[in-house]
């Protein structure tokens, strides 16, 4: 009889509106589906995400769950619930890697950083009857990183997610993917990723690279080869990918980018002020110029694409009137669809350490408090202003970016801009979703 490995992706149970609306993300969780991959055939695998369907209790053999910090709290009570039966739990993901010890409290065996190295000996462990309590992962290069069990993915998602490279050698202070994957480009085969493609069953596919074009002669050869693989192999999908704004100044990857399918970019702007790049180590942003930003937006409207900028709110170096000017930029500005973040302090971070070597954490109460570290609400006390001002300015920032008037004004924008109405139309769309959003704060 086949043993039963239940995969989970929990939810932060604190997205739930005071109407009761839960606010879906729907994000493959791609790193379960690898690992339903990696699975023996002799395992009857399934997959539960909570964005889309609540966890109910089902018997099972073994439990898998991943969690980004927000929802670990959900994961450990998942977790809990398996221990008790004496079904053992595995959990990996970015917040347990950066604190085992707490995570060990909760559940039976944890995996430290990238889990595909490490599941075959866990799967042996477990049928030995001898699983272990901590597994480490090492980086490997991805050539032999196999497709994730897309069948075992829920149909609600509108959107195909696929991963062509790891790691990232930026090192803004914010962010834990560098010390997750590394500060080296790790690449799949160029043939592999256009195999993937083609299983993709949703005509939309996220390019989930943290930089899709990276740095380098090197690494612009290999993108155009992929743009060009998709060309010549007939792939018709609509992609979307996030890079850095070398992307906007080289004709060549933005010809044939457009030319392969790709209808949004995805740029972390952070800020339209030199102090906060540089406290965020955005060096990138910096050499390009903040009085060049205008310019790449325009080269990439010019090839039919459209330009997603995501903003921060709450630096040291923000003050009430400037946190009003980076709203301001962001309504003039040719961004056609804008995400707003409140700068949040994720554990293993050096803004992380920073903020808690300070004393400015505003919830430590752990794990409970990894709920409010979720980027729309405040968790640290900003240098500059109290944290109700920034509450409130981020709130007011949002309703005045997603507000019917100004989306109706973007969409005219971007049809002007890029002379792409379908482009034009699903921006309005994505833009109409996140209206719903800032009207909950």
């Amino acid at each position: 009889m086949d043993k039963k490995l239940l995969l989970i992706n929990p939810v932060n149970t604190r997205l739930i509106s005071s109407s009761g609306k839960k606010f879906k993300a729907f994000s493959q969780p791609l790193g379960l589906g690898i690992v339903a991959a990696l699975t023996p055939d002799d395992w009857e695998v399934e997959i539960i995400d909570e964005h889309i369907k609540p966890f109910e209790y089902q018997e099972a053999d073994l439990v898998g769950l991943t969690a980004f910090t927000e929802s670990v709290i959900r994961a450990y009570e998942i977790a809990s619930l398996y221990r008790e039966r004496g079904t053992p739990s595995v959990l990996g993901g970015i917040h347990v890697s950066m604190l085992p010890d707490e995570a060990l409290q909760y559940v039976d065996t944890i995996v430290i950083g990238e889990a595909e190295s490490v599941w075959a000996k866990v799967i042996a462990d477990f049928n030995a009857g001898r699983m272990q309590r901590v597994y480490r992962g090492e980086r490997q290069d991805l050539k032999g990183v196999p497709q994730p069990r897309r069948d075992l993915f829920h149909s609600d998602y509108s959107m195909g997610f696929i991963q062509t490279t790891r790691g990232c050698p930026n090192n803004c202070e914010f962010c834990s993917v560098t010390i997750f994957n590394g500060r080296q480009y790790r690449r799949r085969p160029v043939e592999k990723v256009l195999d993937e493609l083609e299983t993709i069953p949703q005509k939309y596919v996220l390019i989930i690279d943290d930089n899709l074009i990276g740095h380098g002669k090197k690494e612009e050869e290999r993108v155009l080869a992929l743009f060009q693989g998709i060309i010549d192999r007939g792939i018709e999908k609509h992609w979307h990918c996030q890079a850095s704004l070398n992307f906007g100044e080289n004709e060549d990857l933005l010809k044939y980018a457009a030319k392969s399918g790709c209808q949004l970019v995805m740029f972390g702007l952070e800020a339209e002020d030199i102090p906060a790049l540089k406290e965020a180590n955005k060096k990138v942003n910096l050499k390009v110029g903040v009085s060049n930003y205008e310019e790449i937006f325009d080269r990439i409207h010019q090839h039919g694409m459209g330009v997603y900028g995501s903003f921060i709110y709450g630096f040291d170096s923000d003050t009430p009137e400037k946190l009003r000017r980076r709203t301001d930029y962001i309504l003039k500005s040719g961004v056609d669809y804008a995400g707003l973040s409140i700068l949040t302090p994720l554990p293993g971070t050096r803004l992380f350490n920073r903020m808690r070597d300070e004393g400015r954490l505003l919830y430590t109460n752990f794990p409970d408090d990894w709920c409010h570290y979720g980027f729309d609400r405040v968790s640290h006390r900003p240098a500059l202003m109290e944290p109700e001002q920034l509450t409130d300015i981020f709130r007011e920032s949002t309703q005045l970016v997603y507000s019917f008037e100004t989306i109706k004004r973007r969409f005219e924008k971007t049809l002007h801009a890029t002379q792409n109405i379908s482009l034009a139309l699903l921006l309005q769309q994505l833009n109409l979703t996140q209206h719903d959003f800032a009207f909950a704060l």
